[in-house]
């Protein structure tokens, strides 16, 4: 089976071991356990409970008392409604090989997490994309997306937050987009995997498995709830799909780790808390990367609505891979070139860091900009 290079994690695996200050980093600055027990009111005392943790397989699925916290970050959803995967890149990946086949007509919104087409295309879909654009705040044109759903599209791929623009769908969009899904008997999944990180509100924009009948969504700990070592990751959809992705499942996870299982659980039981925490940093820290963007003649942007990453419009007469290396040799900053995420001219800035390091790092870029 081929299937294309992943380019944002060719990138990723490339320089992020040798810069100084990463603005390329998605996962909002990530929690120790420590800090993660601080947060649910215990100590490190506490830990003492893992003692006695028999290191079997555990429950396949995922703990009930997992799935549970699970379901209850959606509106209608029951832990039978889930599953639990390897990360959210484990959950596409499960979805995608359960529900596309050779010859169906997949649709995919981009730029997004390069799963939601690479995938379908090395099992041999037919895959269709629509770019989001600029001039529409990189939401989908609606009239566009419903002219790629023909009556044989069998499924449907979203990103909401969606990575890289931090480009929104509310309620209202989402269930315009079901309406047409609907029309063809589609399936919709959504990556959420930023969800809970809005720029107003919770935080929590309502997800596509609330909204839609046939809607799929996927997440996991690691962007909105800074538990990225946890490889954990879910499903939330109709009993069926649950069902046919559990065969597919039994192939390359059998279960996640109990531990990990675990810590999840926590977090998830005093996600009021860890989400607190995260909208503090990211709307901290993009109402200063704002600030930052108004004061620079070279940069554009979209202002994001949610997520932990934007993309960013540069006026340089380069590539934005030669941009990004330039930038790194010169500054020890990083970000993602808009080519990894088939967007020339842009580069994609993480601002969800530790503050202090958005602050230098956005210092560093400012400096570079002057002499380049």
């Amino acid at each position: 089976m081929f299937i294309e290079p992943f380019g944002v994690e060719i990138w990723m695996n490339e320089w992020e071991t040798k810069c100084e200050w990463n603005l390329a980093e998605t996962c909002v600055e990530s929690l120790t356990i420590g800090q993660l027990l601080q947060l649910a009111g215990k100590n490190d005392t506490d830990l003492s409970e893992l003692l006695a943790m028999k290191m079997t397989y555990g429950e396949i699925e995922g703990s009930m008392r997992l799935r549970t916290a699970i379901a209850a970050l959606y509106e209608t959803q029951a832990p039978e409604n889930t599953v639990v995967t390897h990360g959210t890149i484990g959950a596409n990946m499960l979805v995608h090989k359960t529900l596309v086949s050779r010859g169906d007509r997949v649709v995919a919104v981009v730029p997004t997490y390069q799963q939601h087409y690479s995938i379908p295309a090395s099992i041999g879909a037919d895959v269709h994309k629509l770019t989001l654009r600029e001039e529409d705040g990189f939401l989908p044109d609606l009239d566009a997306l419903r002219a790629l759903v023909t009556p044989d599209t069998k499924l449907i791929a979203l990103n909401n937050p969606n990575n890289p623009t931090g480009a929104l769908m509310d309620r209202a969009m989402l269930e315009e987009i079901a309406e047409f899904a609907r029309a063809a008997d589609a399936w919709i999944l959504c990556d959420e995997v930023y969800r809970g990180t809005d720029q107003e509100g919770n935080g929590m924009t309502v997800s596509i498995a609330d909204v839609y009948e046939k809607g799929i969504s996927t997440a996991g700990m690691s962007k909105a709830y800074s538990l990225a070592g946890l490889r954990l990751g879910w499903i939330a959809a109709p009993k069926d799909v649950i069902e046919a992705v559990s065969i597919h499942r039994d192939y390359d996870t059998i279960s996640v780790g109990m531990i990990d299982d675990h810590f999840a659980a926590l977090a998830l039981e005093h996600r009021d808390k860890v989400l607190a925490r995260s909208q503090a940093i990211t709307r901290g820290n993009l109402a200063y990367l704002s600030d930052w963007v108004d004061q620079e003649p070279r940069i554009t942007w979209v202002k994001p609505r949610s997520g932990t990453t934007a993309l960013l419009k540069y006026d340089l007469p380069l590539s934005s891979r030669d941009f990004c290396i330039a930038l790194l040799q010169d500054s020890g900053v990083m970000f993602t070139p808009g080519s990894a995420l088939n967007m020339e001219g842009y580069v994609r800035i993480g601002y969800a860091n530790t503050p202090a390091i958005l602050h230098e790092g956005l210092a560093r870029v400012s400096a570079f900009l002057k002499t380049a």
